[in-house]
């Protein structure tokens, strides 16, 4: 929680800016949320997909004309990734493309969430193209569509070019409009065939644990001024990458952000911690989510920041705020649990006890609730009329039998509860369209390495054979339903 405290009228202020928090849930869900009659079904023309990124699955890092990423390079030194592995393989996906579509295409996903890779596109960062990357997405998306799969195009997961870090990375200003210029080349080559386009994924990730803790590429640990100017940067870039791909895409070409948001929960379900949950979504949110939907910073984000809040001009918020076509969000474990206070800055948060259950990766406690708050609170907060879940999923032991199966029963478990929570949002009119799972494969779990596995299939990685988990065969029935059952 911060320690700042508001007055009373600037908390006043939030409230009116948040909307009604003074509403009883039960008027809340009756007037915003209209119950839907379909009860266990998700609603008629749900989207059912996978989700997974370029460097965790790729590989050839060095085919085809590809440049060098900062994970390539993060990857390279010395105590920074477990076991001191690196993405240059992967899952060989850049080889093996065809066949794990045949696997998306054997769940009955309708859709797909894949990154392209800017550096496999521009070596350089910009400048002039690699044509042989841009062919490899020409493959991909063809072969999506020949299978009746939507492609859902990530512009940017974390692999920025090396040659941009060189220049500053993410705390340059260049490095936003260098985006821009990528998402827009993107944009004309492939919106023929992709539709649908997220910006940046996980601002707070790269930027947080990038530039921030030093744990993620490029692994940096800035002062608080030099890092908020770098969240800027990177939610500047989100603007202009949503204006660029409009400009150059196709009619109807639409466009969002993929965002991990921090979503307060209330405690207890009570109308005081409801409005509490949701005026502390907003602040926990405020450099990357609440800025990006209201084009303004909070008047708490920025009295707390002081002199190394971010510098911005007026022109620079309205673009960062540009209207998108819908919210990704990335939905793992609850940010916060929240009681109601009637101090400044209305919320308290509660501590999680030692004995609070998580999955295999110790920061992913278990709160199913959150695929609940979280998306009802966006679309109350800032109006937002639809919502697509880009990724939740859960890490587990995954123990192959002696037989070779892998029964990852606590994965069903996990997706069970938080789908159950996700059905109870959108049969109370939560405008929620889609659900993509983290993620179709097992794959490079970033600095954790190859030791987290997140996958519907099973990678051996010595060989790259696929096999499905349990939770596979969970995921297909679902999809074939349409509801769990």
């Amino acid at each position: 929680m911060t320690s700042s405290r508001l007055t009373r009228r600037g908390l006043a202020a939030a409230a009116l800016t948040v909307g009604a928090l003074s509403l009883t849930a039960s008027r809340e869900a009756r007037d915003y949320f209209a119950p839907s009659p379909s009860g266990a079904l998700f609603p008629v023309g749900f989207r059912w997909g996978t989700a997974t990124s370029a460097y965790q699955i790729e590989g050839a890092v060095n085919e085809d004309g590809r440049g060098a990423s900062i994970w390539d390079t993060f990857c390279k030194l010395p105590g920074k990734i477990r076991d001191g592995v690196n993405g240059d393989v992967a899952c060989d996906h850049y080889h093996l493309f065809k066949e794990d579509i045949a696997l998306m295409s054997a769940l009955g996903a309708s859709s797909y969430r894949f990154s392209i890779a800017w550096p496999r596109l521009f070596p350089e960062g910009r400048g002039t193209s690699n044509p042989k990357g841009l062919a490899f997405y020409d493959r991909l998306v063809d072969e999506l569509l020949a299978n009746g799969i939507k492609p859902f195009a990530t512009l940017y997961h974390w692999d920025l070019p090396q040659a941009l870090q060189d220049r500053g990375g993410w705390e340059s200003k260049d490095t936003a409009q260098a985006f821009a210029d990528y998402a827009g080349f993107v944009a004309s080559k492939l919106a023929d065939r992709v539709n649908d386009f997220f910006t940046l994924n996980e601002i707070k990730s790269f930027i947080d644990f990038g530039y921030g803790s030093g744990v993620f590429a490029p692994g940096l640990s800035l002062p608080p001024d030099r890092l908020n100017q770098a969240r800027h940067h990177a939610v500047l870039a989100h603007g202009l990458g949503v204006l660029a791909v409009r400009a150059h895409g196709r009619m109807g070409t639409r466009v969002g952000m993929a965002e991990n948001i921090t979503a307060a929960l209330p405690a207890i379900e009570n109308q005081k911690n409801i409005a509490a949950a949701q005026l502390a979504t907003r602040e926990l949110n405020a450099p990357y989510l609440t800025v990006m939907l209201e084009g303004r910073y909070t008047d708490l984000y920025l009295k707390e920041a002081g002199p190394d809040a971010p510098r911005f001009t007026p022109e620079e918020l309205k673009t960062i705020a540009t209207p998108v076509d819908y919210v990704g969000l990335n939905i793992y474990a609850p940010g916060a649990f929240v009681r109601a206070s009637d101090r400044p800055p209305g919320y308290t948060t509660i501590p999680l006890p030692p004995s609070y259950p998580h999955m295999q990766s110790p920061w992913l406690t278990i709160g199913a609730q959150t695929l609940y708050w979280a998306p009802r609170q966006v679309a109350k907060l800032w109006n937002v009329r639809e919502i697509y879940i880009t990724e939740n999923g859960a890490s587990a032991a995954d123990i192959p039998t002696e037989t070779g199966a892998i029964d990852d029963l606590d994965r069903v478990m996990f997706l069970r509860e938080y789908l159950e929570q996700l059905r109870r949002a959108a049969n109370e009119g939560v405008p929620v369209r889609g659900y993509f799972l983290w993620s179709l494969l097992d794959n490079f779990e970033w600095s954790e390495g190859y030791s987290i596995r997140f996958g519907l299939h099973y990678v051996d990685y010595k060989t790259q054979k696929r096999t499905p988990k349990l939770s596979a065969s969970f995921y297909k029935k679902l999809i074939a339903r349409n509801a769990l059952v």
